[in-house]
């Protein structure tokens, strides 16, 4: 279930536990509403924990271009023309 699934729930609990005023036999719509906004609850708190967990950021490794190995140059002091 997703994001919109979870909040879906909550809503629909909330509109049974407060903007209603049935009485249906054997079933207590408040109670009802109550249990859908908690398990709602807890699917947005699990959904969240999850996708906090997957947006860990992985630095990428060295990129090699064209397919070769990358260059080092050699300082020694006399290659780039000041050390004479």
């Amino acid at each position: 279930m997703g994001l919109g699934g979870c909040i879906i729930l909550i809503a629909v609990g909330a509109i049974l536990t407060f903007a209603t005023d049935w009485d249906m036999q054997g079933v207590n719509v408040n109670l009802v509403g109550l249990i859908f906004m908690i398990v709602g609850l807890i699917g947005v708190a699990t959904f969240t924990s999850i996708y906090r967990r997957r947006r860990v950021v992985v630095p990428p490794a060295t990129p090699v271009v064209d397919g070769q190995a990358p260059h080092h140059h050699h300082r020694d002091g006399y290659s780039d023309g000041y050390g004479v």
